[in-house]
């Protein structure tokens, strides 16, 4: 890199130390944070990974979804592969689960999105 392509181009190189910089913090503030507190983060994070697979491949895909479920966790949370075994995994998905079916239930307008039926439409 010549000195006149570094100052033609500082600010892109600005934002990409900047934005590298964001997420090192992220990363750096989630690892600080103690292991129940990871492990309570994921379980959050699966109430809307369980939504995501249910609109994507709807009821009576079980097996389908945990494996995209996982797929997904793996990917956010590289980690997971290591300190969770898939059956302990499993177990969290299905307490998801069971909180989205309980919401499914109770609020209509997240039955709506998850379904993608409305009141309207019937």
């Amino acid at each position: 890199m010549t000195m006149e392509m570094l100052v033609e181009n500082w600010y892109i190189i600005f934002a990409a130390i900047v934005v590298l910089a964001f997420a090192a913090y992220g990363v750096y503030h989630f690892v600080k944070l103690p292991a129940s507190t990871r492990l309570q983060n994921v379980k959050e994070w699966l109430k809307w990974a369980v939504s995501e697979a249910e609109k994507k491949l709807g009821s009576g895909t079980g097996q389908l979804k945990l494996r995209l479920v996982y797929s997904m966790a793996v990917e956010k949370f590289p980690w997971i592969i290591s300190a969770v075994t898939f059956e302990q995994f499993s177990s969290w998905v299905d307490s998801a689960l069971d909180w989205m079916r309980d919401q499914l239930e109770k609020n209509k307008d997240i039955k709506a999105v998850v379904t993608g039926d409305s009141e309207d439409d019937k």
